[in-house]
């Protein structure tokens, strides 16, 4: 029986790579050779996450992140990326890291929906915890 191959979410990815990258003369190509294709990053300051995005360019979006002029430039010093071509797992991956982890965006995660902690389970946590 032939094994059944399972689609993968992202192709490749690169992890804490210093926003300073898109500051070195003569490393634009490279860089975008790295970079340019559809996924999903995420903006750090230090080791903390700072922002979730999505791009159909990593390297242009990131580009314009790390310019000072831009909303966040100040703000980051380190992202990781995933490479993603599909539009649907693009727009999940992106909802489930925004979910995971406090960052600085005002969105929610729109393919999802939030499930709050119950009264009852509240209720039976903070009793236990006396």
């Amino acid at each position: 029986m032939a094994k059944k191959k399972t689609k993968r979410i992202a192709d490749e990815f690169v992890r804490m790579w210093p926003r300073d990258l898109f500051h070195i003369q003569g490393q634009e190509e490279a860089l975008e050779k790295a970079l340019g294709r559809a996924g999903v990053y995420i903006l750090y300051r230090g080791s903390t996450p700072y922002y979730v995005g999505k791009a159909i360019n990593l390297y242009r979006r990131l580009g314009d992140h790390s310019n000072v002029d831009s909303r966040y430039g100040n703000f980051w010093d380190m992202f990781s990326a995933f490479m993603v071509a599909s539009d649907d797992a693009r727009n999940d991956l992106e909802g489930i890291l925004i979910a995971a982890m406090p960052t600085a965006n005002g969105s929610h995660p729109k393919p999802f929906k939030r499930i709050h902690l119950t009264g009852a389970l509240k209720k039976a946590y903070y009793k236990q915890k006396r």
